[in-house]
């Protein structure tokens, strides 16, 4: 890989993808141990639904204010705090007494894993050639499927003997080891070159986001995180509660849903080869698409066969989906206001994340069927879906403005 302005592109990969893998393992994570918490506290559905719903509220505080604070401090700084956040809030919670102290902790995490992935995401697509943007920063989102297959494993192997606790504390000990090599790499490029950026007001940025100019995008982007937040915060939070509630015992359900991570991979490989192919917008849609389809599928799944191919197709189509998203969105703002308005989408979008685990929870207390639920993630993406196609504008090869 060549040179992307002082650093290599391989190494500024390696160096953001160490970290974007380590909040993937911290999410990921928190599916299992929803399950087994569910198990250790006795807690009901509503309950399960506050802990994926608590961190999502996080998100959506951290995307937006250390979205703000990237475009004033710049990308490096911001995302070094981010990731303080989450190793230091992830190792307490896995000593947490009570659901009340896990949830607290669980908005304190959320809140860096919020400002990582929008702040990242603009770092590296600024630091790249417009030629490669898009592959690289799909890329990049693919060492999210790396964390959850982590997550999966430490799950399967750790969880059932020696519990979530343990499952926990072991998260955090590599997202340390992740800030020591992210203290070598240089800030954005166009960030150190833009000093008008550091002297604007935030109210002077939110309003240029939601210009005329910016106004159609911001509205398009604002929906398609929305909706593609809430669907999957929704179903991959609860994929192996919702194993367990098909009769699956948890362990044989933990099996499973490492089955199904593992179609993750291939859905980023195959969105960053044809991403830069035949361009942003087509990637989305037709990834979008494949989601809406699997997720009804594996709503109404009765048979393991069933539940095991739509739940593969589903982890493929819906990350080659958000790879594409993570490419698409900073490539609609001027470097001035990027990292303002990734990070006010990205923080709409939690918006949905808090809502997605919370109704699957309510709806799950009142005896709803997953065939049902799962309905209604299917038609929140194809909502989604129309958004991109008639708001969205191709941004491949374009020049970052």
């Amino acid at each position: 890989m060549e040179k992307s302005l002082g650093v290599s592109q391989k190494k500024l990969l390696l160096i953001s993808g160490t970290g974007w893998m380590f909040d993937a393992l911290d999410v990921g994570i928190l599916s299992f141990v929803i399950a087994a918490l569910a198990k250790d506290w006795n807690l009901n559905p509503s309950e399960m639904g506050w802990i994926g719903s608590i961190n999502s509220i996080g998100m959506a505080v951290g995307a937006l204010f250390f979205g703000i604070l990237a475009d004033k401090f710049g990308r490096k700084a911001i995302f070094m705090i981010t990731l303080l956040f989450f190793s230091i809030g992830s190792g307490l919670s896995a000593l947490a007494p009570t659901l009340g102290i896990f949830l607290i902790l669980r908005f304190l995490i959320g809140m860096g894993l919020g400002g990582e992935l929008p702040v990242a995401s603009t770092l590296v697509s600024e630091s790249v050639p417009t030629k490669d943007r898009g592959r690289v920063v799909v890329l990049l989102e693919s060492f999210w499927a790396g964390g959850w297959l982590i997550a999966a494993l430490i799950s399967y192997f750790i969880i059932p003997h020696f519990g979530w606790k343990i499952a926990l504390l072991i998260c955090t000990i590599p997202a340390f080891y992740a800030i020591y090599l992210r203290l070598s790499l240089p800030d954005s490029p166009r960030f150190q070159l833009t000093n008008q950026a550091k002297h604007q007001s935030v109210i002077t940025k939110i309003k240029q986001v939601w210009s005329k100019k910016y106004a159609k995008r911001t509205l398009m982007l604002w929906v398609v995180w929305f909706t593609v937040v809430f669907s999957y915060y929704g179903m991959f939070l609860w994929l192996p509660s919702v194993m367990v509630l098909k009769g699956f015992s948890l362990i044989k359900s933990f099996e499973y849903v490492l089955i199904m991570t593992l179609a993750q991979l291939p859905g980023y490989f195959t969105a960053a080869w044809l991403i830069e192919k035949v361009g942003r917008k087509f990637v989305l849609v037709t990834f979008l698409l494949g989601t809406a389809v699997f997720a009804y599928l594996f709503g109404n799944g009765d048979s393991l066969t069933m539940l095991m191919v739509s739940g593969m197709f589903l982890s493929f189509f819906n990350l080659g989906a958000w790879g594409a998203l993570y490419a698409y969105s900073p490539e609609q703002y001027p470097t001035i206001i990027r990292g303002t308005g990734t990070g006010m989408a990205a923080a709409f979008g939690r918006v949905g994340g808090i809502f997605g685990p919370l109704l699957v929870g309510n709806l799950v207390a009142e005896k709803v069927s997953t065939d049902f639920i799962f309905t209604i993630f299917c038609i929140s993406i194809i909502i989604g879906v129309l958004f991109v196609m008639f708001l969205g504008k191709e941004t491949k090869q374009l020049e970052l403005e």
